[in-house]
């Protein structure tokens, strides 16, 4: 049962389609989820009890959705690269293309748009090599723990000395990124375009409120699903190889 005093991380975890309703209530569930429901709502200026109404109706219609708790680790990394990396990847260079057009058009009339352009040039070159590290030496250590348990072997050698060195990095850069995608809602007054705005200024907004939510959730697989899933096999294996 959900109630008010559970972290919205925890409530993400046992409803997921609940972040769909957070996102559109602008409610943190992935970096900043560690905040009680009732303290998250006041802070977003919603009501708790109309909340906990809304995710009931979300929590009942539950159906079909992709199992996150009990995939396992390889199902989850493969999920998050197919899912995630493959969209950001995309989206991040139509988006600069498309933030260079609007600032050459706009940037006279709209000097905001300057910052927007810094601001998302920032948040790609943090999450390009944050990726590329994922990609070429956590994901595949991950996954190797995972055989090697299947295997009843002992964990790989990491030339990082335990998992949770990598993941405690990987964490601080999701930080830094969901600071940048705060800053650029700040900025835009939460994606409202100008009254002046053309089609591409409005695909663009679109467009980057669209990016942040699938950062959004991406975030949250990794920082509350799948690095404690990997820190929790890493402990087993050393535990089976001690006993």
């Amino acid at each position: 049962m959900i109630n008010s005093e559970m972290t919205v991380r925890d409530v993400a975890l046992q409803v997921p389609q609940s972040t769909r309703l957070f996102e559109s209530l602008k409610i943190d569930y992935c970096c900043g989820g560690n905040q009680p429901l009732g303290q998250a709502c006041a802070s977003a200026g919603v009501d708790v009890d109309d909340v906990m109404e809304m995710l009931a109706g979300v929590e009942s219609n539950e159906a079909a959705v992709f199992d996150f708790q009990n995939a396992s680790l390889p199902e989850l990394i493969r999920h998050i690269l197919d899912t995630h990396h493959v969209f950001t990847k995309a989206e991040m260079d139509r988006l600069q293309s498309l933030t260079d057009k609007v600032l050459n058009a706009h940037g006279g009339n709209h000097p905001e748009l300057v910052h927007l352009d810094e601001l998302f040039t920032r948040l790609c070159a943090d999450l390009k090599p944050h990726m590329f590290k994922e990609e070429q030496v956590l994901f595949p250590y991950m996954n190797a723990m995972a055989q090697a348990a299947s295997q009843n072997q002992a964990a790989p050698l990491a030339f990082f000395g335990t998992v949770n060195n990598p993941v405690r990095m990987m964490m601080m850069e999701h930080d830094t990124a969901g600071q940048i995608l705060r800053e650029l809602r700040a900025l835009t007054s939460d994606y409202t375009v100008p009254a002046d705005a053309c089609i591409s200024y409005q695909t663009l907004y679109q467009a980057l409120e669209n990016f942040e939510k699938d950062l959004h959730q991406h975030i949250h697989l990794e920082n509350n699903i799948l690095f404690p899933k990997a820190l929790d096999l890493e402990r087993k294996l050393a535990t089976d190889l001690r006993g």
